[in-house]
């Protein structure tokens, strides 16, 4: 499984506005490609024209090779230069957003999910209130439960499924390094004064005993 997630990061909306940009420019890409695209999950700006984030998945019936190539070209970070849509006024024309691919072995991955079929909720038709094509899944280890019910398949929401639980466990070990980042950090500004268990001297740096 290929995804492709888009980024604005800590930007303003602009930044924003171009990661819904590059999705459509995206879209246009895989279509001429023939390259299948799913959208995974949606974080939007507060003005609702653009993502925090967007994870897509990337697909090819054909050479999943093509969609790997074509994910690739959105690794890394990326500018858009353009005046300010929302405030015309502004000096800064350079917006910022970056694009990360993961490669996930969905064999591997569902050996640690757990899925249940349940009824599909809300719009889809008479489809999606009749059948139960919907799937909660949950991480055995850490208990993270997510639901997909966007497709009309069993199976294509079990792969939308294992892609969010992927996408929350990654997001749980950014956490973690970044609080562990903060706490080597915080040592920094928290030294302690008076016995020292080691002491060193010199340019040498030679231990004191």
């Amino acid at each position: 499984m290929i995804l492709l997630q888009l980024s604005s990061g800590q930007g303003p909306a602009e930044c924003c506005r171009a990661v819904a940009l590059a999705v459509s420019h995206i879209t246009r890409q895989c279509h001429k490609a023939g390259v299948g695209l799913t959208v995974i999950e949606t974080t939007f700006s507060d003005n609702k024209e653009g993502y925090k984030s967007i994870l897509l998945r990337l697909y090819s019936a054909d050479d999943d090779a093509m969609a790997t190539q074509l994910a690739h070209q959105w690794q890394g970070s990326m500018l858009w230069v353009c005046q300010s849509p929302y405030r015309p006024r502004h000096k800064r024309k350079n917006w910022f957003f970056s694009g990360a691919v993961t490669e996930v072995d969905e064999h591997t991955m569902s050996k640690e999910i757990t899925f249940q079929r349940c009824r599909a909720s809300g719009a889809g038709g008479q489809h999606v209130n009749t059948t139960d094509s919907a799937v909660r899944a949950t991480h055995t280890q850490t208990g993270i439960c997510v639901r997909a019910e966007s497709e009309r398949s069993q199976h294509a929401n079990k792969r939308i499924a294992i892609a969010l639980i992927f996408n929350k466990l990654e997001a749980m070990k950014s956490q973690q390094l970044n609080a562990q980042n903060k706490i080597r950090w915080q040592q920094h500004q928290t030294l302690e004064r008076g016995a020292p268990k080691r002491t060193f001297t010199g340019e040498q740096f030679k231990e004191k005993r």
